[in-house]
């Protein structure tokens, strides 16, 4: 079973969030947040991970806690699904296109962390998101999903459609990364014989 679910509770923020790597892309959402709670559904829907968050964060100081903290459990609980890795294709790279806006993404569930980060946006804000926090969000994800992760903007003018391209990239790479590889036949993919 590649499920798994993850809670954290901290003096800021409140994060329970579940995955299945096997389900259809359902989601279910609710972050207080509703920019990112439109951004987590992509992820959920492009992937075909199901995904369940519950957050309740300090978002009378900013966003910040509760994305960052949302995306520490989401990888936690990314890393805890995938179990020792045996069997599934382990990278993904996926280059997307919406709109103005074209994102590369590149990823490794190699369990060293690493995140290159080349999305620069035009403006400070989507609404009253700050743009900021998607590079927030994706680096407490690969930190604590133990994921090498590349974003690079390719072109775009318009910053929401340049950080919905970039989550839809990354749930499309991520889709192909946790994927059973029929010639594995439940072989680790490493020489190391461990990830």
């Amino acid at each position: 079973m590649r499920k798994a679910k993850i809670t954290r509770k901290t003096a800021e923020t409140e994060i329970s969030a579940e995955v299945d790597l096997d389900g259809t892309g359902s989601y279910d959402c609710q972050t207080g947040v509703g920019f990112f709670d439109h951004m987590l559904d992509q992820l959920a829907r492009h992937s075909l991970i199901d995904i369940a968050v519950r957050a309740k964060g300090d978002t009378h100081i900013d966003d910040h806690h509760t994305v960052e903290d949302v995306g520490i459990a989401l990888g936690q609980a990314l890393a805890r699904a995938l179990g020792d890795k045996a069997g599934i294709r382990r990278y993904g790279h996926f280059r997307l296109a919406m709109d103005d806006a074209q994102v590369a993404c590149a990823l490794d569930l190699s369990a060293r962390p690493f995140l290159i980060w080349n999305l620069p946006f035009p403006t400070g804000k989507i609404g009253a998101f700050d743009t900021e926090l998607v590079r927030e969000f994706f680096q407490a994800l690969a930190t604590h999903g133990g994921i090498t992760l590349h974003v690079d903007l390719i072109h775009g003018l318009n910053s929401h459609h340049i950080a919905e391209a970039c989550f839809k990239a990354v749930a499309r790479a991520l889709r192909e990364a946790v994927e059973p590889d029929p010639r594995l036949g439940g072989a680790l993919p490493s020489t190391k014989g461990a990830l």
